[in-house]
């Protein structure tokens, strides 16, 4: 099946993104090499990794982490539909973190060369890509925060109800209710935990009806409990950027 072309792209339709200019439409669609799909679990960018290209998330979910050398690993960040990957690799240095697919996903591919024409030639692409950074490296702070100073309730809740608004923003919730691919070992290495707390976390969260976590399904029970737990002060959402 062929690649969906950029002016087609269901994201674009959607009020969570920017609209480009049809300039800047038409350099991204040039500048794409086509589309690869990764089935749930594997590696789209391995951490070290000094040649990958450039990619968009078009479906599914994925996440951003970093291991020890004996496979202890942090997850900084969870990946999902329009989120721009591979930005930070050096020559020098390679990828520092992987990206991991947590569902089968499809990724729109950008040849990493072509990133000093967007630079050169597109400097409100070039904003774009420096603001998407920016705000990755803003929910990787928000995590570190929920590790270093929230409790484990805290911790749980601040990143359920994250999760949850950004998929309400993707159209991905139906009845206050989501497909959710995160196990509890993925909670756990993100907020610092271990599984028996996160599991008595889970738990508690489930009995106090903030909201219901089986068989892969995220229910949430009561938004105003969740917003609560997790201090969350509610802000305008900017339109992101899409390449």
């Amino acid at each position: 099946m062929a690649a969906t072309p950029c002016d087609a792209c269901p994201l674009r339709g959607q009020p969570l993104f920017k609209t480009n200019t049809a300039e800047e439409l038409d350099f991204i669609a040039g500048m794409r090499r086509g589309n690869l799909k990764y089935q749930a679990g594997a590696q789209i960018m391995s951490q070290g990794d000094d040649d990958s290209d450039l990619y968009t998330l078009f479906s599914g979910w994925a996440f951003r982490f970093k291991e020890l050398e004996d496979a202890r690993r942090q997850i900084l960040n969870i990946l999902m539909p329009g989120d721009f990957m591979g930005f930070h690799i050096s020559p020098q240095t390679g990828a520092p973190y992987g990206i991991e697919c947590l569902t089968d996903v499809e990724v729109c591919v950008f040849p990493r060369r072509k990133l000093w024409d967007l630079f050169r030639n597109h400097p409100g692409l070039a904003y774009d890509i420096t603001w998407l950074t920016a705000h990755e490296e803003g929910i990787v702070d928000d995590n570190l925060l929920s590790v270093g100073q929230r409790s484990g309730v805290e911790r749980v809740a601040t990143i359920v109800l994250a999760v949850y608004k950004r998929a309400r923003q993707l159209d991905l919730v139906k009845d206050n209710a989501l497909d959710f691919p995160l196990t509890q070992s993925h909670i756990a290495d993100m907020l610092g935990m271990s599984l028996i707390h996160t599991n008595r976390v889970l738990r508690r969260l489930h009995r106090d009806g903030v909201f219901t976590l089986a068989r892969k399904k995220l229910r949430v029970h009561d938004t105003g409990a969740l917003r609560s737990l997790a201090a969350w002060a509610e802000a305008p959402v900017p339109k992101r950027p899409l390449i």
